[in-house]
């Protein structure tokens, strides 16, 4: 059976002050879960910090993005390494902000995904459709292109190695989440399509949903065969919507 898995991402949220208070008020009641796997992504600048807080908590730390060279002449970017020293286990890539307002197209991010195995980083390949794509019915045509990209540069056993997140994007803090059916039917395609490169990994698969999880949906959504968890945006901001989200987990 797939362990669900719950990771905040926090955006360009947060303070010194707000990320302690945050995660005193958090820690507490996820220590008590079990049979769920958490973690929170923080801004580059709060990484230490939020590492430092999380020490014993059993909540891996993770990052936003990171650049798809080592280091180098690339003013305000982050090396996969760096984020391994500063003590993160996963990174986001691909998520609908970084394709759309910086235009990070398939094979980028299918490099990225490619950096983050190599520097022993656990990555989340965000995919997802806008709400134009969805009216033309092409969902699931856009959600292959994306997936097969990083099939292409890493191979089944490579993207095996990493996380899926759907996210459409048409749902992403917008309030607008996507139904229980229509999430579910995605992850299905998803499973469906790796199934196509081998079973047994496509059943190991973990497959998240985000876009506008809340704690009175959570439930619903992860009761799904296909829904393995939730990438949570601003819900993570909140100390009580994020631990209910992460119970609904558990359950």
């Amino acid at each position: 059976m797939r362990r669900k898995r719950v990771i905040g991402n926090w955006k360009m949220n947060g303070s010194l002050a707000a990320n302690r208070a945050l995660l005193e008020e958090l820690l507490p009641q996820l220590a008590v879960l079990e049979g769920v796997e958490l973690a929170v992504c923080p801004p580059f600048s709060y990484l230490a910090q939020v590492a430092a807080l999380l020490e014993g908590s059993g909540v891996a730390l993770g990052a936003q993005n990171l650049h798809t060279a080592e280091k180098g002449a690339f003013t305000g970017e982050i090396g996969a390494g760096m984020l391994k020293e500063l003590g993160c286990r996963y990174v986001l890539v691909g998520h609908s902000e970084r394709r759309s307002l910086y235009r990070e197209c398939d094979e980028t991010v299918a490099e990225k995904f490619a950096v983050a195995l190599r520097a022993g980083l656990v990555p989340v390949l965000c995919v997802g459709e806008t709400q134009a794509q969805r009216r033309q019915g092409q969902t699931e045509q856009v959600v292959s292109a994306q997936l097969q990209a990083v099939l292409r540069r890493s191979g089944v056993q490579g993207l095996a190695a990493g996380l899926i997140a759907y996210e459409p994007v048409w749902a992403i803090g917008t309030g607008e989440t996507a139904s229980p059916e229509q999430a579910q039917a995605v992850h299905r395609h998803i499973r469906a399509l790796l199934a196509q490169h081998d079973p047994v990994q496509a059943e190991a698969m973990p497959i998240l949903y985000g876009g506008s999880v809340k704690a009175d949906n959570a439930a619903a959504l992860f009761a799904q065969p296909d829904i393995d968890g939730g990438l949570i945006g601003g819900a993570s901001l909140e100390a009580a919507a994020f631990a209910a989200i992460c119970q609904a987990a558990a359950r």
